[in-house]
């Protein structure tokens, strides 16, 4: 805990931004960092709970120690804060930007609706040890002689490879895209997390043994036989990229895009990488966008539409539009159902709640599929059902389906490894071993349990990574 009557002294102080009509013009973070001295009496709030439910099973996935390092930076003890948040996270400066923060939700305060800043704290420690030069390559003392492949350098694969190479292994990254990130490269935009959090971690990384193999696509360019004949073992960390289809009539017309080809493609740019060739160039500048969806990557398609110049975005949610405060005594410390406003959502879109997408319309001219023009909608019943005569026509120039993923790719890669799947298209696999039917094959993060946080990602990278080193040594130091 932080001061004992700190939560009475200390309002909560949210993270601060520049303002919407100066962020909106440019691609960099846009959050202001707090003093020192206001992160010291937002760290003192944290009180003596009891039962700290941030860093249990409600809250925080990779159970970091909140209350513990919460105190440390009350106490002014930076360097041990961030010993002991790098304990259970290996990217922290990844998760204090772009984690929605479920710890945040199930703090104690937040019964009065002012938990402690967990998340800011978390990103001031994460970066202040990289500033004073804190955060250094960990290589192992000895090595095991055993190879261990990582498919994807996501969250999942980049924290399994991490913690396989500090106890010894030879370990080696592919990765189908030309840099090292997965997502958190080609989808996150640049606004939420500027890239150069990701190659000082791949260079430390590569100082701590780990060989990264970009532009290799197991499945397609090389074969998962031949990968799976050269190591002791083999991790699929690949992600959940198959988008959900909501096969809507219109969906041909000119203009209209699943969500991440849109976001990959502006996170290329922005970053000087080459696009890909098949995709066509996908701008938002002077037209009217509608977003079908109402997750964060809906949020991101959003930012990234206003900085390229939209004319007008809004966003469709088939979803009741949420109390601004729930029932704490019904869900308190789970996630709740809110209103919630993301920074992109406040830079100005349009929200439709309750909104249904009937169709897509758009003109044809000739023999060509033709251009999008509007979004066909209904307002819905409490059974998401459209409701006779409440249609509505939403202009449109672009259209981003934002809707989610369903599961892995299974072309490839999955369908070549020939591994068990649920009923979702999940690759199948336990929490405690991570092994699928394949031998000597595990599997972590999404293409497991499906589209979810990077603070899920990390944590089963970091507990597969436990379980192949157990079964490639017998037993393991890493932690679970």
């Amino acid at each position: 805990m932080g001061k004992v009557t700190g939560f009475l002294e200390y309002d909560r102080q949210d993270q601060k931004y520049q303002l919407a009509g100066d962020r909106i013009r440019h691609f960099r973070e846009f959050t202001l960092p707090p003093d020192e001295s206001d992160l010291k009496k937002q760290a003192a709030r944290c009180m003596d709970c009891g039962i700290p439910f941030c860093h249990g099973p409600t809250g925080c996935p990779v159970h970091n120690q909140i209350p513990d390092w919460n105190d440390l930076v009350y106490q002014g003890d930076w360097e041990t804060a961030a010993r002991d948040l790098h304990s259970t996270n290996n990217f922290p400066e990844f998760t204090g930007r772009i984690c929605p923060a479920p710890c945040e939700e199930a703090c104690t305060l937040n019964l009065e609706n002012a938990p402690v800043a967990i998340k800011t704290i978390e990103q001031a420690i994460a970066d202040k040890a990289w500033d004073m030069g804190w955060i250094k390559p960990e290589p192992p003392t000895r090595l095991t002689g055993k190879r261990v492949a990582v498919i994807g350098s996501g969250p999942a694969g980049l924290a399994a490879a991490q913690q396989l190479a500090r106890v010894g292994h030879e370990v080696h990254v592919f990765e189908r895209q030309g840099k090292p990130g997965g997502l958190l490269r080609y989808g996150i935009p640049d606004f939420k997390m500027e890239k150069y959090h990701i190659d000082r971690r791949v260079k430390q990384m590569e100082a701590e043994g780990v060989i990264f193999h970009c532009d290799v696509n197991i499945g397609v360019s090389k074969s998962f036989a031949s990968l799976h004949n050269e190591f002791d073992a083999v991790l699929m960390a690949g992600g959940a990229e198959n988008p959900r289809d909501p096969q809507l009539p219109g969906m041909e017309f000119h203009g209209v895009h699943y969500a991440m080809p849109y976001l990959t493609q502006s996170n290329k740019r922005v970053n000087g990488e080459p696009a890909d060739e098949e995709v066509e160039d996908i701008l938002a500048g002077g037209k009217h966008v509608v977003v079908i969806g109402g997750g964060d990557t809906a949020s991101d398609c959003i930012g990234t539409a206003f900085r390229q110049g939209a004319l007008q975005v809004t966003q469709l949610d088939i979803r009741p539009r949420p109390p601004e405060i729930e029932d704490k005594l019904a869900v308190w410390p789970y996630w709740p159902t809110k209103m919630r406003t993301s920074s992109s959502q406040a830079e100005g879109a349009e929200r439709e709640f309750q909104a249904a997408t009937l169709a897509i319309e758009g003109k044809t001219k000739g023999k060509g599929k033709g251009k999008v023009t509007g979004v066909k909608c209904a307002r819905v019943d409490e059974r998401r059902q459209p409701i006779p005569g409440t249609e509505f026509v939403i202009k449109a120039d672009l259209v981003f389906i934002a809707i989610g993923f369903a599961s892995p790719v299974h072309d490839g890669m999955v369908s070549e490894a020939e591994v068990a799947l649920d009923k979702r298209g999940n690759v199948v696999a336990n929490e405690k071993d991570y092994r699928t039917n394949a031998e000597k094959v595990f599997v972590a993060g999404d293409m497991r349990r499906g589209q979810s946080l990077v603070v899920w990602a990390i944590r089963e990278g970091r507990q597969a990574a436990r379980a192949i080193d157990e079964t490639l040594m017998g037993s393991s130091t890493l932690p679970r």
